[in-house]
């Protein structure tokens, strides 16, 4: 089923404050599609487009990940982020990360450099640096707070998170996710970011990223649910996701999914009061959107 067509899609969290202007947000998750278009376009493959994307969501310090981290509630930051490449099957994450600047880094190193799949707490701190990743030196002045005024979750889990799916010109899918997880979280909380399956998934039939209350997404697998609803039972994108969106939301959770098949097809269903989100479709049209 391999053209030459791409698409993509990315997000940058759940959920978004009534009235406010995410024009700078939606701004700048357009010109994140218009270069991994581009990328895409010249040759570049799913994976490395899904990891250059989300270092670049990371990085901003606009969303809820990477340096728009808050503090858990001992005030310390711990990030986690996955990452899968759907034509091989390998996968890499790390949990709890303290202290570098792109945990999405740490977990291709993790997939690429191990023989391992998620590496979590002083472990993958210790892994990072024997990757010569980038560190943290100053957290005060590095972390932006993002999103720290979004009070529309509901006050147990605040949260938020970025990713992208890809589908390239040769049919190839990939799916990266990146988070700091809830806002005033427990020391040592893992959400479904860092899971394969749950805050992630990629194989020949689709690939997904989802943002959220993250334990809502671990009870109910939604990233591989999503997959297996169309390869098991024959749904199509639109379908599966949609059903995967509202499994959380019968438990009384809110989030949403990006996802993307391997017919270049994309999803973006949410249950929230809004999904920060940007796509590029088959057809070439870009739209990127907060609510």
């Amino acid at each position: 089923m391999s053209n030459k067509r791409f698409s993509l899609a990315l997000h940058g969290g759940a959920g978004s404050a009534p009235g406010h202007d995410y024009g700078v947000e939606v701004a700048h998750m357009r010109g994140l599609v218009e270069a991994a278009r581009d990328r895409l376009a010249a040759g570049a493959n799913a994976l490395d487009v899904a990891v250059e994307t989300v270092v670049a969501l990371e990085a901003s310090g606009l969303y809820i990940a990477g340096r728009g981290a808050s503090p858990n509630a001992s005030g310390i930051y711990e990030l986690d982020a996955c990452l899968m490449d759907g034509a091989s099957g390998r996968a890499g994450s790390v949990a709890a990360l303290q202290g570098f600047e792109s945990p999405i880094l740490a977990a291709r190193a993790v997939m690429e450099r191990t023989p391992h799949v998620m590496l979590a707490g002083e472990g993958a701190a210790a892994f990072a640096r024997t990757q010569g990743l980038k560190t943290i030196t100053d957290p005060a002045t590095w972390f932006t707070h993002a999103g720290a005024f979004e009070s529309n979750h509901p006050p147990d889990l605040p949260t938020g998170t970025v990713g992208c799916v890809v589908r390239d010109g040769e049919g190839r899918l990939a799916a990266a996710t990146s988070t700091a997880g809830v806002f005033g979280k427990l020391p040592g909380r893992v959400g479904d970011s860092p899971i394969i399956g749950a805050g992630a998934w990629a194989d020949g039939q689709a690939a997904v990223s989802c943002t959220g209350q993250g334990e809502y997404f671990i009870r109910t697998a939604v990233a591989v649910q999503v997959a297996h609803r169309m390869r098991f039972g024959g749904e199509s994108l639109a379908s599966a996701t949609a059903a995967a969106i509202q499994g959380v939301a019968g438990l009384g959770g809110d989030g949403g999914l990006i996802a993307v098949d391997r017919e270049g097809h994309v999803a973006m269903p949410f249950a929230s009061d809004g999904l920060k989100r940007a796509a590029l479709f088959a057809d070439g049209t870009i739209m990127a959107e907060a609510f």
